[in-house]
């Protein structure tokens, strides 16, 4: 399977890679999201915009979180985030992510090695690709002669 995501532009001017998505609300919603690609990053991370309106419990108290920005407090919640394969289904990931709880913390989710290592991932901004592989979808280095 293989699910496209994209190069884009932010408002600083830079293309970032990402994966638009779904995530389940508390409602039975599947609400719209997009998720920056971070190979870096150890864990899916919701940011505080996303996560206010999906009326989801926190599974334990408050935690703490560190990245570049330094540490955000965050809370565990139990969800489900889907992605788009390019044959218009879906791949349905079920988990337990962190959501962030301070809108300056993140401004953007963070798609995390929890989820990436599930997959073969490209990120290749020279041919204009960010790509999540898995199962029978494949792929290979060509050099050119």
């Amino acid at each position: 399977m293989l699910c496209p995501g994209e190069w884009l532009l932010y408002d600083d001017g830079i293309a970032r890679p990402i994966m638009r998505a779904e995530i389940l609300d508390g409602n039975g919603v599947w609400r719209r999201i997009k998720f920056l690609v971070d190979t870096g990053a150890d864990r899916t991370v919701i940011s505080a915009n996303a996560a206010a309106g999906l009326d989801l419990q926190c599974l334990q108290p408050q935690d703490r979180i560190e990245g570049v920005g330094g540490i955000a407090e965050s809370a565990d919640i139990a969800t489900r985030i889907r992605l788009a394969r390019d044959d218009g289904q879906w791949i349905t990931l079920r988990g337990r992510y962190a959501a962030c709880l301070r809108q300056e913390a993140l401004d953007t989710s963070v798609l995390g090695r929890d989820v990436l290592n599930l997959f073969a991932v490209i990120v290749d901004r020279a041919a204009d690709r960010v790509l999540l592989l898995h199962g029978d979808d494949r792929y290979a280095i060509q050099r050119r002669s």
